[in-house]
């Protein structure tokens, strides 16, 4: 069962996003998209009319948020202002939400256990959730690559999530007033 404490990123990371520049963040991100959309448009077909729609995820550890339109060849993701407005809102820990997009978490059992919220355009949020399902989605995936270099490539990035979260848990874990 999921705590209701969910864990955050490590300090050290959460400042190190807070002072990257977001243009490269946002190319490559919408590169990535992109791409996917190249190599499986049918998992963009899936969303119909919702593919226009703006989602803006929110990673609760983080000082920014990401605006995602994922309209096949012509998507985008920028970094934008927590308070953004979009047609859905997705708002929860970084390494939950990434738990959300390779399948690893359940998304009703997060949002049900209060670890992430959802708000905006019910349609558009079941017909992401239906196609990121459907698609069981690597970290390869988004990064475009296949073979040997896809699996170490899954291997590596899988390995350095399980270290942030490792990290993570015991900030989560701790209690009120503790060493």
């Amino acid at each position: 069962m999921l705590e209701h404490q969910s864990p955050e990123l490590p300090r050290p990371a959460r400042l190190l996003a807070a002072a990257l520049p977001s243009w490269p963040l946002e190319m490559v991100l919408t590169r990535a998209l992109r791409a996917l959309a190249d190599r499986r448009p049918e998992l963009f077909e899936r969303l119909g009319v919702h593919s226009r729609c703006v989602f803006v995820v929110r990673p609760t550890d983080l000082d920014f948020a990401f605006s995602v339109v994922p309209h096949r060849w012509q998507g985008r993701v920028s970094v934008v202002r927590p308070e953004t407005r979009g047609d859905v809102h997705i708002e929860g820990p970084l390494l939950r939400l990434l738990g959300l997009l390779d399948g690893s978490l359940d998304g009703d059992a997060l949002f049900f256990n209060r670890v992430i919220s959802v708000s905006g355009r019910t349609d558009a949020l079941l017909a992401l959730r239906n196609a990121i399902e459907e698609a069981e989605l690597a970290p390869s995936d988004l990064l475009g690559v296949s073979g040997r270099v896809g699996r170490f490539a899954d291997a590596a990035i899988l390995r350095a999530i399980q270290a942030l979260q490792g990290m993570a848990e015991p900030a989560a874990n701790a209690t009120p007033g503790a060493l």
